[in-house]
């Protein structure tokens, strides 16, 4: 898969060894064929970020609510009965994941 992201020097490398980031298809955009670590040099996903984030636009989801139709109230009963046949669990962190991205309590 394919991460685009909007960049003040798209298209623009240090070198040109750098072969997995290119051109993007839109405007000003660049892509990298990989995952993406910030703070974190072994993304275990495509995006990775180990620190605070702060968002100045939307996060979209394929949750969001624009995104469905027929939406509507269920019967709660039948829903509290469904809960209760799930398989709830807990658990610790594995320490090597805990150590690689930052997490102290495991």
């Amino acid at each position: 898969q394919k991460i685009f992201f909007q960049a003040c020097n798209s298209g623009q490398f240090e070198n040109d060894s750098d072969v997995l980031w290119q051109r993007g298809h839109v405007p000003e955009t660049i892509a990298y064929l990989g995952r993406v670590g910030i703070n974190t040099d072994a993304p275990g996903e495509t995006l990775v970020v180990c620190g605070n984030t702060k968002v100045m636009g939307r996060v979209v989801h394929p949750s969001d609510s624009w995104a469905k139709q027929n939406i509507r109230e269920v019967n709660t009963n039948e829903q509290l009965r469904r809960i209760t046949q799930m398989r709830l669990v807990e658990y610790d962190y594995k320490p090597e994941f805990a150590s690689v991205m930052g997490i102290r309590d495991t």
